[in-house]
């Protein structure tokens, strides 16, 4: 027996032996195709060591390892037997009817390397996140010297990444007077700290709105997704997200979302037609109960939504109009997915709230930021009657004047100085520019490919932000159904390009296909995108 158990044991540390030498070592850099460039390196910094051919060699002919088919099978077991993935029907693994894909390796620019030797392209940039592309050592780098330094650190307490990533946050917001940014670990909670606050600020604003603590109320749209948090999740207007998760918290209320492809008016009298509707939702259910609105740029897991060029600017003075507070989430469109720095930045109108994670650390680290006006912090202040003079400050006790909230991981010194060079890298690479040139190159490429194709409605999106929606007739722009949009997806992957879906959102409207790539996608991949969508609506 105890033989039986050594012997399986040595067999063990030989399979666990035999893995580690294909899989990457911090110390070794990243693994990468060996006739693709390093993409950057910190100015002024060392350049990295030589990259490893040897180890390079070895990670593309993984057929080739001793032992590296079993393994890659008992990985898929172990991974069938116990990881649950999110948005996966994982019945067929379970049952032993069909295995997991081999697990993804590692990954260079805008392609992902499996165990099994295959290749995806990734068309998702993972999330919408991994905006600079994958294999970036430079910014690995940063997190190992962030971490020898300061691994830890109560939000609390300030860490020099923290002070400079806000600072920098402000500076690109560009709101002409200073931003402030409470920090968070995603962008659900990001949203989440965005209502408390709303909240709290109307409560603390008595003397400027005397109805102020009246105000609780969340406007929201249908088709936006906000999070998968309770209050986050009662912002989204998915149903097929929250179905069996009910009842949800009370106090969020949706009205439409712009969708021009499907509105019969002009697109300048469907963004006033929609700001109308706001405003008498608002009046609806009394403007002193509700404290803020809150809307994406641009609609994205709802379908890549782009709205009408005055829509936003209408909002703006709907809400101004009724003292309520504007929440922009820009979670996927910030830090340059649009072509801009920031997706409000093409619309002319400042929020008084705005939500960001994703692109702020590229996926690198998970990080978000609830940032708010100068308006807004300044009623955080507690100001005893003594000194009060009328300034603007909170009007409730000074004890419960501050914001009485907190996250562990918010504004972790990692995590911070890995967005800190992140940002670096956008500006430095122009990748801001090239997202929105890519992303022309991508959407005419798209329209040539596929845009009078039988089942495609639309080609729209902005900047490396793309939607395809899907229809059975383009006379009558019924959707594509469901399974037709998901055997469209999956052959996609099968033909190696990763490309995502507005999947369990509204009943009967999961028919657009999302393309959010890396920023450093190059031409060729973005023709083969539009050639691998071409073959498998053809198939």
């Amino acid at each position: 027996m105890r033989r039986a158990l050594a012997l399986r044991g040595r067999a063990a540390a030989a399979q666990r032996t035999a893995l580690k030498s294909t899989v990457a070592r911090p110390t070794d850099g990243p693994l990468q195709p060996t006739s693709a460039p390093q993409l950057s390196t910190a100015a002024g910094a060392a350049a990295p060591p030589p990259f490893n051919r040897e180890l390079s060699t070895a990670a593309h002919r993984m057929e080739e390892q001793p032992n590296f088919a079993s393994l890659i099978e008992d990985l898929q077991r172990k991974e069938a037997k116990h990881v649950w993935h999110p948005m996966t029907q994982q019945r067929s693994w379970s049952c032993d009817e069909s295995k997991p894909p081999a697990a993804v390796h590692y990954a260079h620019n805008s392609t992902l390397y499996s165990l099994d030797g295959s290749t995806k392209l990734d068309a998702m940039g993972g999330l919408w996140c991994v905006n600079v592309g994958y294999g970036r050592e430079e910014l690995a780098r940063v997190a190992y010297d962030a971490m020898v330094q300061l691994p830890f650190l109560s939000p609390a307490h300030g860490s020099i990444p923290q002070i400079e990533l806000a600072t920098k946050i402000s500076d690109l917001l560009d709101w002409s007077a200073p931003a402030h940014a409470y920090f968070t670990a995603s962008g659900s909670e990001a949203n989440e700290a965005a209502f408390k606050i709303a909240r709290q600020f109307h409560a603390a604003n008595v003397e400027q709105d005397p109805s102020g603590p009246l105000r609780y109320k969340i406007i929201s749209r249908h088709r936006a997704y906000h999070g998968n948090t309770a209050g986050a999740m009662a912002a989204t207007g998915q149903a097929e997200r929250k179905i069996g998760f009910g009842p949800q918290p009370p106090g969020y209320i949706k009205v439409g979302t712009p969708y021009p492809y499907r509105s019969r008016e002009t697109e300048a009298q469907h963004g006033l037609d929609l700001a109308a509707s706001l405003d008498e939702t608002i009046r609806m259910e009394g403007a002193e109960t509700v404290a803020a609105f809150i809307c994406e740029p641009i609609t994205s897991g709802g379908g890549v939504l782009v709205p009408p060029e005055n829509y936003l600017k209408e909002v703006r003075k709907v809400c101004d109009d009724h003292g309520v507070l504007l929440i922009l989430d820009e979670v996927v469109s910030g830090f340059g997915r649009t072509g801009a720095m920031f997706g409000h930045h093409h619309y002319g109108v400042t929020p008084d709230i705005v939500t960001l994670a994703k692109g702020l650390t590229s996926g690198y680290q998970p990080l978000g930021a609830c940032v708010v006006s100068d308006r807004v912090f300044a009623n955080f202040h507690d100001c005893p009657d003594a000194v009060h003079q009328g300034k603007v400050a909170s009007t409730l006790p000074p004890r419960l004047a501050h914001l009485r909230s907190i996250n562990t991981y918010g504004g972790h010194p990692v995590a911070c100085a890995v967005g800190l060079r992140n940002i670096e890298i956008v500006e430095r690479e122009g990748l801001v520019e090239r997202a929105a040139e890519m992303g022309a190159f991508l959407k005419r490429t798209l329209e040539e490919a596929i845009g009078a194709h039988k089942h495609v409605g639309e080609v729209r999106g902005r900047g490396l932000l793309v939607g395809v929606e899907l229809v059975a007739d383009r006379d009558t722009k019924t959707p594509l159904d469901d399974d037709a949009c998901g055997a469209i997806v999956r052959r996609c992957a099968d033909a190696g390009v990763v490309v995502g879906r507005n999947a369990s959102t509204v009943p009967g409207l999961g028919n657009v296909l999302i393309l959010a790539p890396p920023f450093v996608i190059e031409e060729h991949e973005c023709a083969r995108v539009a050639e691998t969508l071409r073959a498998a609506l053809d198939a």
